[in-house]
């Protein structure tokens, strides 16, 4: 079972429903149908490509590598660059009693630090989309201490990705639109109250494609 039953939550803040966001993909629909665009200068980028993260809306978009490089390292911009590589955290150390100390309702969520909030968020994946727990502080800072690797987290575009489905227990530091990709998969292919076999197929799609990543 992915849910239990702490009520611990509240939407999370990522536009995926903005009235100007969908307008927008509205708008350039057709154009993408023959290729993809970079969304701030309109210009062709190829099927691997960087992101950048708004940070007032947490929203990914598609960059050329003339605005990726642009924004690399503008600690005052609007936006932050998104790195590619993915870490499988193998010595990862947590225990059953720290999770649960957590108080994410699931198991499977991923963490990071917003400068805009200016604090650690925890968002879990959920029918609705990204959803945010209500992470405490001194469980956190404990893991952290546990874990090291933690505080060279990049802020707003890297995450700690936890995946504790079933008897699996993975953790990797992950680009944080993979997080939110994810999130979308999930989203899309959830039916019903336990999401039903779809979803499930892709989830573990999605782990099985990210540890081969790491493989090449």
């Amino acid at each position: 079972m992915m849910t239990n039953d702490r009520p611990t939550s509240r939407p999370g803040s990522l536009d995926l429903d903005n009235d100007l966001a969908v307008l927008r993909r509205f708008i350039s629909s057709r154009r993408r149908v023959e290729t993809e665009r970079c969304d701030l200068c309109s210009a062709p980028v190829g099927k691997q490509h960087d992101h950048l993260v708004e940070l007032t809306t947490r929203r990914i978009n598609c960059a050329c590598p003339a605005c990726a490089l642009l924004f690399s390292g503008q600690e005052s911009s609007k936006y932050k660059r998104v790195p590619r590589r993915t870490r499988l955290l193998a010595d990862f150390r947590i225990t059953d009693a720290q999770w649960d100390a957590l108080l994410v309702p699931i198991n499977l969520a991923f963490f990071f630090f917003s400068t805009r909030a200016n604090k650690m968020v925890a968002l879990y994946p959920s029918p609705a989309g990204p959803t945010e727990s209500l992470l405490t502080l001194d469980s956190w800072e404990e893991i952290v201490n546990d874990n090291p690797v933690l505080k060279g987290l990049q802020a707003d575009v890297e995450a700690l990705l936890v995946n504790r489905v079933g008897d699996t227990r993975e953790y990797y530091l992950a680009p944080i639109d993979e997080c939110f990709r994810l999130v979308g998969l999930i989203r899309l292919h959830w039916r019903g109250l336990s999401g039903g076999v779809d979803v499930w197929k892709e989830i573990a799609a999605f782990f099985d494609a990210m540890k081969k990543n790491l493989a090449e």
